[in-house]
């Protein structure tokens, strides 16, 4: 009889290894490496899963790009347009999308509605592994409209009681019979709640450890590469904010989405960091309403704050989240500190770039904020990353500084170089566009890309210095 043995995989990144280290050797991640153990060869345990095959394997053999044929697919759309967005324009046939959040956030909400809506075209099934049949049927229930009405999409509303609904409702977590049914039912859309549930008998490891995640992913890839099943996968994220199991989770599937939202607003916002078929850093909004997610089709609206009511240190700027441009305002408090050592503090801003601005303000316009605390936060708690929120940081902080009010139909585009230079952005003209519908008049830009549009008085400057007497000239 073959002896077992035990393995030591990375919880982080997957890699294993026949001894205990501290420090996992390729990704260097602390305590990290749990033990496992391995079936013996002889055994059947080693036999990878699969489901049900109806022709033998024919050998493949290499054929010209050119020679390959062309078979168009239509995207079918989910109902919501907001995730058609970060989908690329819908969800493609065969594709595998992966789906992390926080606990709470309302990941199995919107795959819920989601499946709602495409089942009253085609087949959906709902692999629910976390929760059982008549939890997910309450959960249903709740969401579902009793007036009969939907602002959204009112043809595609869905009801309970609907006899043509073809939503299947799968409790189970075996991973082998979940394949089995797929194959059997053939929908063209499937959820898997969640991935780190899923459990394959011939593994030894527990569910959600980097064997089972990478071996349940992977026969979950082949069967919807083969069948044309689109299959959206709900994974679980660690105290990080990264999706839990091993990195190859994240190159296995087609499209990795985040659901982000601060429990303490009713926003969320869906992010996409990977996606074969579309654009990524796509962004999608929706709101937490009491019958579930709703879409936000002017999200400008939502991180733009009262333009009626001025205040020193509010100056609004231009994102662009992908190719959806948000209007944002970054609100800027500029203190006395009563400690050695000032306080910053951010808010949808990152931090070190705050430094940097500061950097460049003290020492490139002269202004002593080394002594000073300084706050910095986008309405609505907006991630703003881009380096063209970097003019509206600086003006809003200077506004502070000088308890300034800066004109509420002024937008400031552009990115601050080290030695107090405007640096050209990306996607300006976008960015102007969106500027004048939402009713803006003017708008400092860096110089020398040459933009003019209808209603809107744009100012070029190539300093920060000149930036600043533009917008603090009133």
């Amino acid at each position: 009889m073959a002896k077992s043995r035990s393995m030591f995989t990375c919880n982080q990144c997957g890699a294993e290894s026949s001894q205990y280290y501290g420090r996992c050797p390729l990704c260097h991640s602390w305590n990290s490496l749990v033990e496992q153990a391995m079936a013996p060869k002889s055994s059947p345990a080693g036999r990878r899963p699969q489901a049900r095959q109806t022709d033998s394997p024919q050998p493949r053999q290499a054929v010209p790009l050119g020679a390959i044929q062309d078979h168009p697919q239509m995207r079918l759309p989910s109902g919501y347009g907001e995730l058609d967005r970060v989908l690329g324009g819908g969800i493609v046939p065969g594709s595998l999308v992966l789906l992390g959040g926080d606990p709470g956030i309302g990941k199995s909400t919107l795959l819920l509605q989601v499946a709602n809506q495409l089942a009253r075209r085609q087949p959906v099934l709902y692999v629910c592994a976390e929760e059982s049949g008549q939890q997910v049927k309450l959960r249903w229930q709740r969401l579902a409209l009793d007036s009969g009405t939907d602002q959204q999409a009112p043809d595609l509303e869905p009801h309970p009681g609907d006899e043509n609904s073809q939503l299947f409702l799968l409790p189970e977590i075996d991973l082998e019979t979940i394949l089995t049914e797929l194959e059997s039912l053939r929908p063209r859309v499937a959820i898997i709640d969640s991935i780190q549930a899923l459990y394959y008998a011939n593994l030894t490891s527990a569910p959600g450890s980097v064997a089972q995640v990478r071996e349940c992913t992977s026969a979950l890839m082949q069967l919807a590469k083969r069948s044309n099943i689109s299959l959206f996968i709900v994974g679980h994220v660690t105290k990080e904010g990264a999706i839990a199991g091993p990195k190859v989770l994240e190159h296995l599937v087609d499209t990795v989405l985040y659901f982000e939202g601060d429990r303490f607003a009713s926003h969320r916002l869906l992010r996409s960091v990977k996606n074969r078929f579309g654009a990524t850093h796509e962004l999608g909004v929706f709101e937490m309403v009491n019958q579930g997610l709703a879409e936000i089709t002017n999200p400008s609206a939502l991180f733009l704050g009262n333009r009626e009511e001025q205040v020193p240190g509010i100056a609004t700027i231009v994102a662009c989240e992908g190719t959806r441009p948000l209007v944002v305002e970054l609100q800027s408090l500029v203190s006395p500190t009563s400690y050695s050592s000032p306080r910053r503090s951010t808010t949808g801003i990152e931090f070190n770039r705050l430094l940097q601005i500061l950097a460049v303000l003290e020492k490139r316009v002269g202004i002593p904020l080394s002594k000073l605390d300084a706050y910095v936060a986008s309405a609505g708690g907006l991630m703003v990353a881009e380096p063209a929120a970097d003019l509206g940081v600086a003006i809003a902080v200077v506004a502070s500084f000088r308890d300034r009010l800066v004109d509420p139909e002024l937008v400031l585009i552009g990115e601050v170089g080290l030695g107090g230079q405007v640096r050209p952005v990306s996607q300006l003209e976008l960015r102007l566009k969106e500027a004048v519908k939402l009713g803006f008049k003017r708008a400092i830009v860096p110089k020398g890309q040459g933009l003019h549009l209808e209603g809107l008085e744009i100012v070029e400057v190539t300093r920060v210095v000149d930036a600043i007497a533009q917008a603090l000239a009133s």
